[in-house]
């Protein structure tokens, strides 16, 4: 046999490395930077009703839900908080559209997170007030923008409800909690359509370094939910995009627990107890290292800055 050193290339990694972000805590759930992928879900019940509300986030916490939201569409919802909060187990957000008086009360209710739609809630004046309350108390908002509630102007000066239009609109309210001093964001940009899903996602994360909430919004109910789900959320973070997520279903909601389990465990990034093969190559650093660099080819992103940019 020649001498000659023959070099083997090491297999390449199945999943990219995280994105680089920012790293915030939602209760006892840290999120990006690194720290591992987040679950989340969300009720069905009415939140008003808080045997039947706090049954349903035990049901998903044991399934294995990191996160639950409840939403908060009428005042005796957010007045039912304070129980729910202290009896949950698991970190609470409290989901709010139309009413910033709502957000108010669920940060007096001690939430672990609100969830703001910039399409529904316009008035700067009062998304400022509500992000100087968070502020005070320490806790992170997400700017959640979704297809389906665009304001009317984005969505005629884009076509529609595009990528960029998506991708504008959470830019858009991102800079009014910048303003204020703000920085314990996270943001979605979610979309039925899953190629425009994953088209607004990319973008989002070339603009900027918050941690990234991903989901399919409508997905519909199993199979279909199910199948659009995988693809989306799963070619994103193959990508290394993403820092927590949800898989929206029209079913119970601790089916969508266990379909974001399945969507881990079958990138290697969660592990089944019952899955004996081989785990492929991490997709990141593990929650007590420092974020992967940037990766380094032609397609690579640019290095993230602290303020988001327009795509």
């Amino acid at each position: 046999m020649n001498s000659s050193t023959v070099t083997l290339c090491a297999e390449p990694s199945l999943v990219a490395p995280r994105n680089p972000s920012r790293r915030i805590r939602l209760g006892t759930v840290d999120i990006g930077d690194g720290a591992p992928i987040s679950i989340q879900s969300m009720t069905t019940t009415k939140t008003e009703d808080v045997p039947a509300t706090l049954i349903q986030a035990h049901a998903l916490a044991t399934q294995g839900a990191d996160i639950v939201r409840v939403a908060v569409p009428h005042e005796a919802d957010a007045r039912a908080l304070p129980a729910i909060v202290a009896q949950a187990g698991v970190p609470v957000v409290a989901d709010v559209h139309f009413s910033y008086r709502l957000a108010l009360l669920a940060l007096e209710a001690g939430v672990a997170g609100l969830r703001l739609n910039p399409g529904n809630i316009r008035d700067a004046a009062q998304i400022r007030t509500v992000v100087r309350e968070a502020a005070a108390r320490g806790v992170p908002i997400r700017v959640g923008a979704n297809a389906g509630s665009l304001d009317r102007g984005v969505v005629a000066r884009h076509g529609g409800a595009t990528p960029e239009a998506l991708v504008e609109s959470a830019l858009a309210e991102v800079a009014i909690l910048e303003d204020e001093g703000f920085s314990d964001i996270k943001i979605s940009v979610k979309h039925q359509n899953v190629a425009q899903m994953i088209a607004a996602y990319r973008l989002l994360a070339a603009a900027c370094s918050y941690p990234l909430h991903l989901g399919v919004t409508e997905a519909g109910p199993p199979p279909t939910g199910l199948v659009k789900s995988a693809v989306g959320i799963g070619t994103l973070l193959a990508e290394g995009i993403g820092d927590t997520i949800r898989v929206s279903l029209t079913a119970d909601p601790v089916e969508e627990v266990a379909a974001a389990k399945a969507i881990l465990q079958s990138l290697g990034i969660r592990r089944s107890t019952f899955d004996l093969s081989p785990a492929p190559p991490a997709a990141g650093p593990s929650s007590t290292s420092s974020p992967s660099p940037p990766r380094c080819s032609p397609a690579s992103r640019p290095s993230p800055s602290p303020r988001c940019r327009s795509p």
